[in-house]
């Protein structure tokens, strides 16, 4: 039985029509329009989906799109401000965070969502905070570096120093408008080897 409901996508409104079991990654990319969440796992295990629901970080091939409704969702459409790209978006480009594309979009939300708890988190922080969000190119160093870069120029720009930076219009899609197989090895920040 399809379902009329209302999804607020980066702040826009979308009335859609559901079965009860859409998922929110299938309501995006295929009622939306908005592709820039990917099918990884379809089991929530790799990060792709992912998309920020009030905020905070969710695995969008196991959240059901009725369940979304009357929340804000954020995708990575969402986050620049026109041309001008989110600082975190930047960081990954300037420091070589991403390679394919397919984890980007993820990687990025999980990190924005990391950064406006934690402002200057350390390194295991941030691993910790991306775990969930797998990556088959990068190794991870790079990723660590660009959200530490990331944290210092959004902290910059609180302190009233602001670069805006532009993109280019064949810029990568994934930035437009990216004993334990994740980002951690599977350690908490100050855990010792298990």
């Amino acid at each position: 039985m399809r379902t009329l409901i209302e999804l607020t996508v980066n702040g826009q409104p979308y009335p859609i029509d559901v079965e009860g079991r859409t998922r929110l990654l299938d309501a995006l990319r295929e009622k939306c329009f908005l592709t820039g969440a990917k099918e990884g796992c379809s089991t929530g295990d790799c990060g792709a989906c992912t998309v920020l629901l009030d905020g905070q970080p969710v695995t969008s091939c196991l959240v059901l799109a009725s369940s979304a409704a009357g929340k804000e969702i954020t995708t990575i459409e969402g986050v620049s401000a026109g041309e001008v790209l989110h600082p975190v978006q930047q960081a990954f480009m300037s420091a070589g965070g991403l390679q394919c594309g397919i984890c980007t979009p993820g990687m990025i939300l999980t990190s924005i969502a990391l950064l406006n708890e934690n402002r200057n988190p350390t390194r295991d922080q941030i691993r910790f905070g991306l775990q969930g969000n797998l990556c088959r190119c990068t190794g991870y160093g790079k990723i660590v570096d660009a959200v530490e870069v990331a944290a210092k120029d959004m902290a910059t720009r609180e302190n009233g120093h602001h670069m805006e930076v532009k993109t280019e219009p064949d810029t990568n899609p994934a930035m437009a408008g990216p004993a334990q197989a994740d980002a951690t090895g599977g350690q908490a920040p100050g855990e010792k080897g298990r």
